[in-house]
């Protein structure tokens, strides 16, 4: 039996729904299962009591970012500590890109690396390259114009529905990929000037500094700010443009145009038609 974790989630979701269609037997895993109806299981990595991995021989692990890197280490930690301890034999794990090593959600990715590679698991790691949605958000236009401090720095992004279909492939045969590390950036790279031109608007981007003055009143999380600055600083320092990617490998299919589901995710209304 194949489990994914996050499964109410944006990528948790799509991969599951993929293994489905597939005919591929999984379960749907939550902190809420009941958004999931029959058959999920309630699984939440704050809670060592809910993690009931019993059956399952593959288990993808959707990174449970979204909070500070003690946070999200002691939480992949316990799961896959509940995997080697019930019997789980491989675990599929959606990390970042190696090129993502300036950012500041890094660590706690290449923390749990470190730890399957030690464990008692067979492991792939799937380093996911930044989503081409996060992108179009991130640079949607404020006001008539793209503001967002990306300077002229180009971003190898990749659409969420490509990572999520190379997770099921990935997946459905687990053993084939067994001690793999994939890096999955997109394959071609682009611009905030790209997308601000896709829209039809000007491009004014503010400084790193304005910027946290105004993310400082946006009501985010403590660990936010930080983390959204280091993508624009990493983006704008080039550090996110390579292409080298194996991602068409492994996809089934020709990848989306990222730039496409980029500009379709941060079209401002004033901009549809």
């Amino acid at each position: 039996m194949l489990l994914v974790t996050g499964a109410s989630g944006q990528l948790g979701s799509r991969v599951h729904a993929r293994l489905l269609a597939a005919g591929v037997p999984a379960l749907a895993g939550s902190r809420d299962p009941r958004r999931l109806g029959a058959g999920a299981r309630a699984l939440d990595f704050d809670d060592p009591a809910t993690l009931d991995l019993s059956g399952v021989q593959t288990l993808v692990l959707v990174s449970a970012g979204y909070a500070e890197d003690d946070v999200v280490i002691a939480r992949h930690d316990r799961v896959i500590t509940a995997a080697e301890d019930q019997g789980v034999r491989h675990v599929v794990y959606t990390s970042l890109t190696a090129a993502g090593d300036h950012l500041g959600f890094a660590l706690a990715h290449r923390w749990t690396e470190r730890r399957l590679r030690a464990g008692r698991l067979g492991w792939t790691v799937l380093r996911n390259g930044l989503y081409a949605e996060l992108f179009g958000r991130l640079a949607s236009p404020l006001d008539g114009a793209v503001t967002a401090p990306f300077g002229d720095g180009a971003l190898a992004a990749v659409a969420r529905e490509d990572l999520a279909e190379v997770t099921a492939v990935v997946a459905a045969d687990a053993a084939a990929h067994h001690g793999q590390t994939y890096e999955l950036a997109g394959t071609a790279a682009f611009t905030a000037a790209d997308l601000a031109r896709a829209w039809g608007v000007a491009r004014r981007p503010v400084s790193l500094q304005d910027h946290r003055a105004a993310l400082a009143g946006a009501g985010l999380l403590p660990f936010q700010p930080p983390m959204l600055l280091s993508l624009f600083s990493a983006v704008a320092g080039g550090f996110l443009a390579g292409t080298v990617t194996d991602l068409p490998r492994l996809l089934p299919r020709r990848p989306l145009d990222a730039l496409a589901v980029a500009v379709a995710a941060g079209r401002p209304s004033a901009v549809v038609g």
